[in-house]
């Protein structure tokens, strides 16, 4: 494995704190709450239900993409062929249908987590376990699998365009 070290320039390193500036008083401005009530649950995770069909399309897409799909998918796409994309179409059909018939439920009964709706399903205890199942799982799996997967591509382009040592 090759390593490498980068050296930012002037603009590179402007760029990037620009962005970064942007980013922070993008955040800021749309977080600035005018509701006298505070804010809930719903305004979280439901973004007060005043978002459009393709925002929410899009949130639940931008959500799914990780380091897993760009370079995993691409890697078994390019080894055993498009038969891997029957994953990503079983799990589309699967929103759609979700999104139909379970949603409208959920959000009649005022259900926004998974962890909310084993609470109310089961009990408090159920929901705890859940939620620390899924917190040690992500952390040693899933993050692991991804900053991984992402140094390993941040090297492949670095050392692409001669940034490696």
């Amino acid at each position: 494995m090759t390593s490498f070290t980068t050296k930012l320039g002037t603009l590179d390193t402007t760029i990037f704190i620009v962005y970064v500036i942007g980013l922070l008083c993008l955040a800021l401005w749309i977080s600035r709450n005018e509701k006298k009530g505070g804010v809930n649950t719903e305004d979280y995770f439901l973004a007060s239900k005043s978002l459009p069909w393709w925002a929410i399309g899009a949130s639940l897409i931008a959500a799914n993409i990780s380091a897993e799909q760009i370079i995993g998918m691409s890697g078994s796409g390019y080894a055993i062929g498009l038969a891997i994309a029957s994953y990503e179409w079983m799990a589309a059909i699967t929103l759609v249908l979700v999104g139909k018939y379970m949603l409208p439920i959920f959000l009649e009964n005022k259900i926004f987590t998974m962890p909310q709706y084993l609470e109310q399903r089961f009990d408090n205890k159920v929901k705890t376990t859940m939620a620390i199942f899924w917190l040690v799982v992500y952390t040693f799996v899933n993050l692991t699998a991804v900053l991984w997967l992402g140094g390993m591509a941040i090297e492949t382009v670095a050392a692409s365009i001669g940034c490696s040592a």
